[in-house]
């Protein structure tokens, strides 16, 4: 079922949402002791891109989890039991992802996953984990079949019953940004890029089906090479399409190229994307001329979130030299959600992790509901976000401000 009518948008928010450059140094090494809750030790696994390009948005998913975990133990939240997580680094491969999955199957140890960052790689550690019985709970993943299966937009069939979001999906992103696109931004002709990959692919599908049927013109497509940095030959074809905007479905290494290249040719057309090109890199990348530049992000924006002050200012006080980036609460709350699950599993067993504990941490998430650092955290029937809130995030002075919130309902 497509997301068609949107039925609450907030006012333009407040513009100067805050880039949190955490002062101080942490241990970026794989393990991390989060400090001590009692006699037993639950791991939560972390998978992400750690190294490589995608970098800036994995560490920052990584250091959130592990606040979660020292905010756990210090709570002695979860008496008996001390938290620590383990994280790997998948480099954004699916293939690399894989193995990661089956490294933390075999720690008998870890309880539950945080990650991935990209759908592509999801799908790779999906069945390894579900075959475990092994809980993941991504704080990014946006593909709308790692839940609803491949024929979501037909019949929604959950695969995976150990996999949960806290991420909204691109069923919802795409045609949030067709809308804006549009309607509030007036632009009648696009011209649709994508890298071909999983998650970029699935939303540039999503955002074209759902702007023609607003009444759009797509002037042209493209399919690029997420391995080069040379789109010379696109942004030609970009500037001679007649294009008033470009929307590329794929992430900010190759967005902020593409970017500075199509306005080099002379086309002065702002590039939209989704929250894969939601970071600070895209605008180093894109360049001075990156103004009015759009992306959609998941949620709202963290650091004007009641709910979320108090993670903002832990987040600064535990020294991790970088920034939580776009998923940081995100990541927080996938983590907390693994805490609270493995609190009613031990609760329930009288103080003690069963002997199955897996199987009954993956059974206890799909009735976890608690107040997250992103809102009202809880998940549907297929393990997806039931937080389907979205933002428009513009390049203004050099960084990414707020222009408009909203919810869709399908």
């Amino acid at each position: 079922m497509r997301q068609r009518s949107l039925i609450a948008i907030t006012a333009a928010l407040a513009a100067g949402a805050l880039t949190l450059t955490a002062c101080g140094s942490r241990d970026n090494g794989k393990s991390s002791d989060s400090g001590s809750g009692g006699g037993t030790t639950v791991t939560i696994g972390v998978d992400a891109p750690l190294t490589g390009d995608l970098s800036a948005l994995g560490l920052g998913i990584k250091n959130s989890v592990d606040l979660a975990a020292k905010t756990a133990n210090k709570q002695n939240y979860v008496k008996g039991v001390t938290f620590k997580i383990e994280a790997l680094d998948d480099q954004a491969q699916p293939s690399s992802g894989q193995q990661n999955a089956s490294k933390l199957v075999a720690d008998n140890g870890v309880l539950g996953v945080v990650g991935p960052l990209n759908s592509s790689v999801a799908e790779s550690m999906q069945k390894v984990f579900d075959d475990a019985k092994l809980v993941e709970v991504s704080p990014a993943n946006t593909n709308p079949a790692l839940t609803q299966g491949p024929d979501w937009q037909k019949t929604k069939a959950r695969t995976y019953k150990s996999y949960f979001r806290t991420a909204t999906t691109d069923a919802i992103q795409g045609p949030f940004a067709a809308q804006y696109v549009y309607n509030d931004s007036k632009k009648k002709k696009v011209f649709v890029i994508d890298d071909k990959k999983t998650y970029g692919a699935g939303l540039a599908a999503t955002f074209t089906e759902e702007f023609k049927k607003l009444g759009g013109t797509v002037v042209g497509t493209e399919h690029i090479n997420p391995d080069t940095k040379d789109f010379s030959a696109v942004a030609t074809k970009v500037k001679n399409s007649g294009a008033e905007v470009v929307y590329y479905g794929g992430e900010y290494p190759q967005a902020g190229p593409l970017s500075k290249q199509i306005k080099a040719t002379g086309a002065k057309v702002p590039v939209v994307g989704g929250d894969g090109i939601f970071d600070p890199t895209f605008i180093k990348l894109a360049g001075a001329n990156s103004t009015g530049d759009l992306a959609t992000s998941v949620g709202a924006p963290v650091e004007q979130l009641p709910s979320a002050k108090e993670f903002v200012a832990n987040y600064k006080d535990a020294g991790y030299k970088e920034e939580y980036a776009a998923y940081g609460g995100y990541s927080y709350d996938s983590a907390w959600a693994i805490i609270e699950a493995v609190k009613k599993v031990v609760e329930d067993n009288g103080g003690k992790l069963p002997s199955d504990a897996r199987a009954k941490v993956t059974a206890a998430m799909q009735n976890v509901s608690f107040d997250g650092v992103t809102g009202k955290v809880s998940f549907d029937e297929f393990g997806d976000a039931t937080n389907k809130q979205l933002t428009v995030y513009a390049v203004e002075n050099g960084a990414w401000k707020p222009v408009k919130s909203g919810t869709y309902t399908g």
